[in-house]
């Protein structure tokens, strides 16, 4: 296997830190310590990684979840008669040292040691690997394929497909396709998010982790994905119609609603306060949302970035700093923020060239 090593020196690192004017809001801030003089809360930050999923270079980026700094940039497998890997999404499951990256491409998922990022091995899915999910005992990872209209749920111990669950027939035939996935906060549910059809809805739909059946379905807004927050909450950003709904798990009763242009991306600090979503279509004007869960309030003002298509997110565990892809074909871009203030507004600090359409992107500690 081909293997990349890219290191940044220690003065380039300063220069993401440092560069620029704080007047310019899309300038770096200038008041975060310098590297090398990082406080004791953010050292467990800076012992973190950001993976991302290069989809047009068959590669993994692996970056510094403090500074940004590029540590190494990885192949996906590719034997013989394979087409150029697809790296889609990824998770880590930190039990077993794993991190799992799907390959659209080739209908499979790759895993990698993730102190190391040697390639473990890989686990068969099914055609159009797309979002994918682990829980939190890390005994269930659960991938979406919009082709074949399945999900794959794997052991991330044994690397084994513990079943092929197939998508409700009437949603099917209704056009619907699995798209995004997240699982439940006690592990006994998935949600899966279907779009694809025709009028003013798409779909969530709730299976069972044990037999693996639907157990619940609502009807929610165009081009939905889902996080999960504090207690009993779903947050759903809907891109298409311009709004996040907050839905009790549970009941799947739609509890709030917030009005938010082309929410895209979606992820949770990990204490549960902060949501953040994207503004997707919006070309990187008002791209950034930060949400207060406690009172789901929007806060603050939405941030810009410099690059169009901010699509997905990742906060570090000390919820100091937040990476953003932007996505497309040309792309090649990953914007880092400092999340500032008791409100923990996104603060530009810089960017990283990574390969070709950042896509998917995940948190290894």
């Amino acid at each position: 296997m081909k293997r990349t090593l890219l290191f940044l020196t220690l003065t380039a690192a300063l220069a993401i830190s440092l560069a620029g004017c704080s007047g310019d809001p899309l300038s770096p801030d200038t008041t975060t310590p310098a590297i090398g003089a990082v406080t004791q809360t953010e050292k467990a930050s800076s012992r973190s990684k950001i993976v991302v999923a290069n989809r047009g270079s068959g590669t993994i980026s692996v970056l510094d979840a403090h500074s940004g700094a590029i540590l190494g940039t990885y192949d996906l497998p590719q034997a013989e008669g394979d087409l150029q890997p697809e790296p889609m999404y990824v998770n880590e499951v930190r039990g077993h040292r794993r991190v799992f990256v799907g390959d659209r491409a080739n209908d499979r998922v790759a895993v990698f040691d993730s102190r190391t990022f040697e390639v473990i091995g890989t686990v068969p899915a099914g055609r159009g690997v797309f979002h994918q999910w682990v829980n939190r005992t890390g005994d269930q990872l659960w991938v979406n394929n919009d082709i074949d209209n399945t999900i794959t749920v794997i052991d991330p111990a044994s690397l084994t497909v513990l079943a092929t669950v197939a998508l409700p027939a009437d949603l099917v035939a209704m056009g619907g396709k699995p798209h995004d996935v997240i699982l439940g906060p006690h592990g006994r549910h998935a949600f899966v998010t279907m779009v694809g059809f025709m009028g003013e809805n798409d779909y969530l739909v709730r299976y069972d982790t044990s037999g693996f059946a639907e157990s619940g379905r609502l009807a929610v807004g165009k081009d939905p994905h889902v996080s999960i927050g504090p207690g009993t909450m779903l947050y759903v950003p809907c891109q298409n119609t311009d709004q996040v709904l907050v839905v009790d798990h549970r009941s799947l009763e739609i509890m709030d609603e917030l009005m938010i242009p082309g929410a895209h991306g979606a992820t949770m600090s990990r204490n549960g306060k902060r949501f953040y979503t994207t503004n997707l279509p919006g070309s990187g004007i008002g791209a950034l949302y930060t949400v207060d869960t406690r009172g789901n309030e929007i806060l603050g003002d939405p941030v810009d970035t410099p690059y169009p298509v901010p699509h997905n997110l990742a906060v570090t565990p000390d919820g100091r700093r937040l990476f953003v892809t932007h996505s497309g074909g040309d792309s090649d871009k990953v914007t880092f923020y400092r999340l500032a203030g008791s409100d923990r507004l996104p603060v530009y600090l810089g960017e990283t060239t990574v390969g070709l359409n950042p896509f998917g992107i995940g948190l290894v500690n």
